[in-house]
């Protein structure tokens, strides 16, 4: 039974077909376009695909792009389902104020970092960090209980906030340095430092909580870019968010297809 799982980012959505709805699937097709273009989707990269069974997915972008995606999907007999972050789902306790409110993609990553923490060995905590458009670094427990996480721009966003809010400065991409001596570097140096100063900050917090130093795990289309910089050990992993698809697809009500919302 074929598993399409879908995650539309802020900036891609991102896809891939796996032989089965489970951690050690094996992957069909796979594929990323920009948003500005998953109109095409039914005529461009899902065309020859193996039409699948079931299609599960989470959105950040909104609704009008989670609809836009929903008619691409026609091109199937198949009706998607999307996650919303509940209080508890996947072995993962969710500690937000408004379990609703959290990212449904910071969700589904949570639940991809506790399942690959448990099939590795003993349970232990973990900083789940995601960096894109946007950076988050979430703390998830030994139990499974996500504590909270920070939020914070990525460095697209922080450059375009400086460009703004700067008179003049309009400089290409620099190098990450020590002691940056242009305002290339010291954009890029500064953008990556604010970055995995955060990680690092999380680390800690989690490690002093725990009693023990957590496992730090990386993911995210900018991941990268900034894990040669992280001064921890570290798991950089091509997209949690697909391995929380995957553990959420063997669950009962996401295993067996959706019935028509009208019959025929």
């Amino acid at each position: 039974m074929s598993f399409l799982a879908i995650d539309i980012g802020n900036t891609r959505l991102k896809w891939a077909l796996y032989d089965a709805p489970r951690p050690d699937a094996r992957v069909i097709a796979h594929g990323a376009v920009h948003l500005e273009t998953i109109d095409d989707l039914a005529e461009t990269e899902w065309r020859h695909i193996p039409p699948p069974s079931t299609v599960l997915g989470c959105v950040v972008a909104g609704e009008a792009i989670r609809r836009r995606v929903e008619e691409q999907l026609e091109l199937w007999d198949v009706t998607p389902r999307w996650v919303v972050s509940s209080a508890s789902e996947g072995g993962v306790t969710n500690g937000y104020d408004h379990p609703g409110r959290l990212g449904t993609d910071r969700w589904v990553a949570l639940i991809g970092a506790r399942s690959r923490v448990l099939r590795s060995g003993r349970p232990r905590p973990a900083v789940v960090v995601m960096i894109g458009t946007a950076v988050t670094a979430d703390a998830l427990d030994a139990d499974g209980r996500f504590l909270g996480g920070l939020i914070l721009p990525g460095h697209g966003i922080m450059l375009r906030a400086l460009e703004s809010g700067t008179a003049g400065l309009r400089v290409p991409t620099g190098e990450v340095v020590g002691f940056p001596t242009n305002t290339s570097d010291a954009l890029t140096s500064g953008g990556t430092y604010a970055i995995t100063g955060a990680i690092e900050r999380m680390h800690r917090h989690l490690a002093e909580h725990a009693g023990e130093p957590p496992l730090l795990l990386v993911t995210g289309g900018a991941g990268w870019k900034v894990t040669p910089y992280l001064e921890l050990e570290h798991e950089l992993i091509d997209s949690l968010i697909f391995e929380g698809l995957l553990h959420l697809g063997q669950q009962e009500r996401f295993a067996t297809p959706p019935q028509p919302l009208f019959a025929a």
